[in-house]
C-alpha cells in the first residue's frame, strides 16, 4: 500500500470528496453535515489522496487572506490509515500553499492526531478546545 498518490482536485473529483468526508467525519465522528459542508468548499483548493487507484483521503486549503491560509478536513478512510496518507496530504497542501507565496498556515488539529503536524512543522498555540464536538488545538507553521 505504498502508492499513494495526492493531487489538487479537479470538479469530476468532488463527490469522492464529500464521499470520503462523510464517513469520517459525519458516520465515525459524529459531525453534523452543515458543519462539514459550510459553504466554503468553492473557494477553497481540495486535495484528493489515491492509494492503488482509489480514493482514500481528502483535505481543503481555505485562504484567508493573502499572508495566511487554513487546512481544514483532512480525512483518510480507516482502511488506508496507517501508511503516510494523511502526511503525504499535508505536505502536499503546503507544496501548494508554499507556491503562492503564503508564508503562513494555520490548522485546527484534531488533539489525537496533533503529533502528526508536529513532526511537519506545526507550532501548538494556546490551549485545547471543542469544535464539532471534537477536542481540538490551534497549531501555526510559518513557510517563509
Amino acid at each position: 500500500m505504498s502508492n499513494v498518490i495526492v493531487k489538487v482536485a479537479d470538479s469530476e473529483e468532488f463527490p469522492a470528496i464529500q464521499a470520503i468526508r462523510k464517513s469520517v467525519f459525519q458516520e465515525e465522528q459524529g459531525v453534523d453535515p452543515d458543519l462539514d459542508f459550510d459553504g466554503e468548499d468553492e473557494t477553497c483548493d481540495q486535495l484528493i489522496a489515491s492509494l492503488d487507484k482509489e480514493y482514500v483521503g481528502t483535505a481543503r486549503i481555505r485562504y484567508l487572506n493573502q499572508t495566511t491560509a487554513k487546512i481544514e478536513r483532512l480525512a483518510v478512510l480507516p482502511m488506508a490509515r496507517g501508511y503516510g496518507v494523511g502526511k503525504k496530504i499535508m505536505q502536499k497542501a503546503l507544496e501548494v500553499i508554499d507556491s503562492k507565496n503564503i508564508p503562513e498556515v494555520l490548522i485546527h488539529a484534531q488533539d489525537y492526531i496533533k503529533a502528526l503536524y508536529q513532526q511537519l512543522g506545526f507550532q501548538q498555540e494556546g490551549e485545547l478546545f471543542e469544535e464539532a464536538g471534537i477536542r481540538h488545538v490551534k497549531m501555526r507553521r510559518k513557510l517563509k
